[in-house]
């Protein structure tokens, strides 16, 4: 999955190409993964709908 997430070491937006969709334990849908510059992990929240 492909998303643009904000980077909070970078301090700036970046495009993960390896994220992947999860769930929070209180139900909200977001998607994760690894900022391609600094490695940090990367995450945005998703809309409650697919």
């Amino acid at each position: 999955m492909v998303f643009e997430g904000y980077c909070v070491k970078c301090k700036k937006k970046q495009t993960v190409s390896d994220g992947v969709e999860k769930e929070t334990p209180n139900g909200r849908r977001m998607a994760q993964g690894t900022c391609p510059v600094c490695k940090t992990k990367v995450t945005r929240f998703l809309a409650s709908k697919k």
